[in-house]
């Protein structure tokens, strides 16, 4: 198994040099740890679909080192797009934007767009500086499953398959990026995260549109199951933890419950307690570490307070809707 690399300027030309090799090399950026390869390189390519047993036709983000090389990867780039990338590049915000002819089609999933992104990571700048080029990246896990925010949880999740993987700490916002839709007449809203759609507005000038259209691309995280531990999830209203928890353990089941108040009754002890954070950005930062270790306990029933229905939490409640989202037999 894979022990994790500190990062330095050793580690670096090594990383590249596998990249540059075909390799696949996991690193941090401040979203999620990502699964890289090179993106001009189609079997390199190949090993992240084989590696998270991912659909072909779920296209990856390319991460790149500076704003200049969106041309390398892009065409009739619109004025919005700069205007996007000068606000919140290096930072959690994929751009959607007409692909360039040479771009891989392991990259696009078959579609004519590529989606962008300078990550907001020191280890993750450095490396994409040392490479020199594009690293295509998705999350660094098992397609469907839950986001690593840790070197420890890319172990756990694909041991072997990954031949580095550089270990920079837990991810500061925790959450996938945005992905904003820049390649059609207006801009949509795919995916949503740290960046929020109030932030987007003040920079478009106009809110993106936010409603889900049959020609939107392809981008991922966007299948209705996804983000889901092995555990059974049930996302579940405050006034509904308890009698639904006394009812599971009633059956003689073990329960893992995620919520930001303390279960009310001393009869609950049995229900195994992670307190979880008021605020949004805390939240997202810890939540996909906490649901690798509550899927870690083998209990029989994850169970999650549902956040308030506020603008701040958009991006987490879409990420626990979809982690629920899971058929369990």
């Amino acid at each position: 198994m894979n022990q994790p690399l500190h990062p330095s300027a050793k580690t670096f030309e090594f990383a590249a040099e596998l990249l540059v090799r075909g390799c696949l090399v996991a690193f941090p950026t401040e979203t999620v740890y990502g699964l890289g390869a090179d993106a001009r390189n189609p079997e390199a390519l190949t090993r992240i679909f084989r590696a998270k047993g991912r659909p072909a036709d779920h296209p990856l983000i390319v991460h790149l080192g500076s704003a200049d090389q969106i041309e390398h990867w892009a065409h009739d780039i619109p004025d919005q797009a700069w205007k996007m990338a000068e606000c919140f590049w290096p930072g959690p915000l994929t751009l959607i934007l007409k692909r360039a002819p040479d771009v891989p089609e392991l990259v696009t999933g078959g579609q004519n767009t590529v989606g962008l992104r300078i990550p907001a990571h020191p280890v993750a700048l450095e490396l994409l500086k040392t490479f020199g080029s594009g690293i295509a990246a998705p999350s660094a896990n098992r397609f469907g499953r839950v986001s690593p925010t840790a070197a420890a949880h890319v172990i756990a999740e694909l041991g072997d398959a990954v031949d580095c993987i550089i270990d920079g700490g837990a991810c500061s916002v925790g959450l996938e990026s945005t992905i904003l839709d820049l390649s059609g007449t207006s801009a949509r809203l795919l995916r949503p995260g740290a960046v929020t759609a109030d932030a987007l507005a003040n920079i478009l000038g106009t809110a993106p549109n936010m409603e889900a259209t049959a020609n939107a691309p392809r981008v991922s995280g966007s299948l209705p199951s996804h983000y889901a531990p092995d555990t059974p999830l049930r996302l579940l209203e405050a006034t509904a933890i308890e009698p639904t928890v006394r009812a599971l353990l009633a059956e003689g089941m073990s329960v893992v419950l995620l919520s930001m108040r303390q279960p009310p009754n001393a009869q609950l002890d049995a229900c195994r307690w992670f307190p979880m954070p008021p605020d949004a950005a805390a939240y997202a930062q810890i939540l996909y570490a906490r649901l690798h270790e509550a899927d870690a306990l083998g209990c029989d029933r994850i169970l999650i307070e549902r956040p308030p229905a506020a603008s701040e939490w958009t991006a987490v409640l879409n990420r626990l809707e979809r982690s629920a989202a899971r058929p369990h037999q």
